[in-house]
């Protein structure tokens, strides 16, 4: 007989989940945890207490660069100049000048460096820009001071901070004294402060215009006084900002209007709001301009002033021409600029620039969330829809949802509108019960086709998962470069190939010229016929040295157009993340006269014998590294490698083809009783030549064997090597 409802189930008749449920189930799970392995994953490596970097802003990663040049048209990077700072380990001195981490570290909390403006005083340079606060999320002013022609700077801190944003900090003199007048158009005005104790304390002296400008300055200009802005909150005002012109005989006297407000700059109406301080160059005015948003490339405009009267306005754009970045977001300005303040530097009889520039578009976080969200939405979506083609998941909208309501209603109208609403709602939740009956078990997975459908439904899940993941965590995908006491510092790539390898050459040029320090890549070139200029796809420039001899030597020759104190020896096959790049050149920046290098080896016992990474790990330590992939101050060791002591050894190379690399190794030894080499742990290094068939060392016991013999030799000549360097003995956790 039927059991009563109320009886209990016999414990043989228990409802069992369905087994599709385990596999639904799984698959969630699965997604979950790629989840946390993609975001847990993270850096490779930690970066050092003073590897700073900024906390990520919606408004982007701006930071200030220096430029100089013999006139206002023909800027160069501070790097260019070949300008040292032996205090900061940069030979030479690099872009960014400037950056969030530098006010960080002052104190001040920041997330971005912007509109930066030069004023010359007393033998210093002082640096003037907007700096935002994380926490308030408003923008303040803060200063910084060079006292080396801007090769270094100083931080002095926020030297005016209000209750509403500021911004554009232009910095003027006027009657001897010193004048600031920063966008506060979140206030709705124009202010003017003036300096009580330059460049640290401000007061404000009067409000120049009961309207919010921004980007406004003012200039003397044939015996007048103009102030040339932006009005963006008046009606039907263009993003990029109609000009606003006032003219006065002092800046602290009444403005009058021009005659013309606002005033279209250009032939067809269109302006571009001030991106920098007016300028005179031979005689003409020249005013900087901006283009507004900044999503893609380089916004800044130069306009040489026709016409300025009370009446009348009229400028031309000139050819700017600036070099852009070929480095994407590996540079610190690759996507972005949309400000310069240029100035005559008369103790260095050149002019100087400031810039600012941003490594990546506006909004760009915002767009990667949107984008990770949408690629976990689509997860969820795959894994309801698994779930019904198992049949682990049974889905039905009851129609009860859509009955319309009994109660009588006054509103005729209404109730009608509303039993129209319900019905369309019943015929929609009909049609999805019915696909839902259609889609539910469609996939058997006691088969092993369905087993095979549902194990990649699962992998594209976790695909899917992982790829959210990363553009929500992942940052900005910018592999930059370490700074050593606020400095940055560039360095030469050398490699030595042949015709043979050409192939390796084209990947290698193109991976790591894209390489934020790198300065310069240049190619030994040992047998065969050399590349031209366009067979190699380059973001820096590309220099070919044709030997005339084919001998592993060529690699240490004494090259006198290399720019750089640093260069990294690295053969053409290998291929590894520009990171790893940049953190053993920061790791070489702490440690200049040693090699640092990525590929550890272990010689030791009587005689020495040639071991690999492998065997110097079980060992605990090692005391070479092998410079095919390697930092090495290059006026140093090229020096060493062709001294009369090494004649020997550099025979012995040419004999057997091999070993310049050890020798390198015990010239370094032997002129120290110190520890002489580094090791970097790289992230991932892939050895191209495996995939070529043109490597030197393919019997590795043989090669391991010549080298073995020019240890033993090297040893009898050189003496020793510096005593066992233990791994993850440095404390930045990059040696482990």
């Amino acid at each position: 007989p039927p059991m009563s409802s109320s009886s209990p189930r016999p414990a043989t008749q228990r409802r069992r989940l369905h087994p599709a449920a385990y596999l639904s189930a799984a698959a969630t799970l699965l997604a979950l945890v790629a989840a946390a392995f993609s975001r847990a994953l993270g850096p490779r490596f930690p970066s050092p207490p003073d590897a700073r970097r900024c906390r990520p802003d919606p408004d982007g990663s701006w930071s200030a660069g220096v430029f100089l040049g013999d006139s206002p048209f023909a800027l160069k990077p501070i790097e260019h100049w070949g300008i040292s700072a032996d205090a900061g380990a940069a030979w030479p001195v690099a872009n960014p000048a400037v950056t969030c981490a530098d006010v960080a570290q002052s104190g001040s909390p920041s997330s971005f460096v912007a509109s930066p403006f030069l004023f010359l005083q007393g033998g210093g340079i002082y640096m003037f820009f907007e700096t935002k606060n994380p926490v308030t999320s408003q923008g303040d002013i803060a200063a910084a001071v060079s006292k080396d022609a801007g090769a270094t700077w100083q931080q002095l801190g926020v030297v005016l901070d209000e209750e509403w944003h500021l911004s554009y900090p232009y910095v003027f003199s006027y009657n001897s004294k010193v004048y600031m007048m920063p966008e506060s158009s979140k206030n709705g005005d124009l202010r003017l402060y003036r300096a009580l104790d330059f460049p640290l304390k401000w007061t404000l002296e009067k409000v120049l215009l009961e309207k919010p400008l921004v980007d406004s300055v003012i200039i003397n200009f044939r015996g007048s006084y103009w102030l040339i802005g932006s009005d963006l909150s008046s009606y039907g005002a263009k993003q990029n900002g109609e000009l606003s012109i006032w003219y006065s005989s002092s800046p602290l006297a009444p403005w009058n209007p021009h005659r013309h407000n606002t005033i279209g700059s250009m032939d067809n109406g269109s302006s571009f709001r001030n991106g920098g301080r007016p300028f005179v160059y031979d005689g003409d005015l020249y005013r900087i301009g901006k283009q507004s948003g900044g999503v893609s490339g380089h916004s800044i405009k130069v306009f040489r002033v026709e016409i300025l009267t009370a009446n009348e306005y009229k400028e031309i754009e000139v050819p700017f021409v600036f070099d852009k970045p070929r480095k994407g977001r590996n540079a610190w300005n690759g996507a972005r600029s949309h400000h310069l303040d240029v100035q005559w530097l008369p103790s260095s009889q050149l002019w100087i620039g400031v810039m600012d520039g941003d490594r990546v578009s506006s909004n760009d976080s915002v767009h990667r969330l949107t984008i990770g969200y949408m690629f976990y939405g689509v997860t969820l979506l795959l894994v309801l829809l698994l779930g019904g083609l198992i049949g682990a998941i049974r889905c039905t909208i009851p129609l009860r949802w859509c009955v319309p309501h009994t109660e009588k209603r006054d509103d005729f109208f209404h109730s009608k509108q509303q039993f129209f609403l319900k019905y369309k709602l019943s015929s929609l939740f009909s049609s999805l019960n019915k696909l839902g009956s259609l889609l539910g078990g469609r996939i058997n997975y006691r088969t092993w086709k369905g087993r095979v459908y549902v194990v990649l439904v699962i992998l594209v899940l976790i695909f899917l998962t992982c790829l959210g993941t990363h553009c929500i965590y992942g940052g900005n995908g910018a592999e930059e470069p370490y700074p050593i006491k606020g400095r940055y510092s560039q360095f030469t790539l050398l490699t030595m190939t042949y015709d043979a390898r050409l192939w390796n050459l084209k990947m290698f040029v193109e991976h790591y010229s894209k390489c934020a320090s790198v300065r310069e890549i240049v190619v030994i070139w040992n047998k065969g016929r050399p590349p031209v200029q366009n067979e190699l796809k380059s973001a820096v420039p590309v220099r070919v040295r044709v030997e005339d001899k084919n001998t592993l030597n060529n690699r240490f020759n004494m090259d006198e157009k290399i720019k750089t104190r640093a260069v990294m020896e690295l053969d053409d096959d290998i291929m590894m993340p520009c990171d790893d790049l940049e953190r053993g050149f920061k790791v070489w920046r702490e440690h200049p006269d040693r090699i640092v290098g990525y590929y550890p080896r272990l010689a030791e016992g009587t005689p020495l014998e040639y071991r690999n990474e492998r065997y110097a790990r079980q060992q605990g330590g090692y005391n070479m590294v092998l410079t095919g992939a390697a930092f090495m101050d290059h006026g140093l060791a090229f020096e060493r490698y062709w001294s009369k002591k090494a004649e020997v050894g550099r025979k012995m190379v040419d004999s057997f083809f091999n070993c310049e690399d050890v020798l390198l190794n015990f010239l370094f030894a032997n002129a120290s009783s110190m520890s002489t080499v580094e090791y970097v742990k790289p992230a991932w290094a892939i050895d191209m030549s495996k995939f070529s068939g043109v490597a030197i060392s393919r019997n590795t016991q043989a090669h391991y064997h010549v080298r073995s013999k020019c240890l033993a030799k090297f040893s009898e000549v050189y003496g020793n090597l510096t005593a066992k360097r233990l791994f993850s003995s440095r404390g930045d956790g990059w040696d482990v």
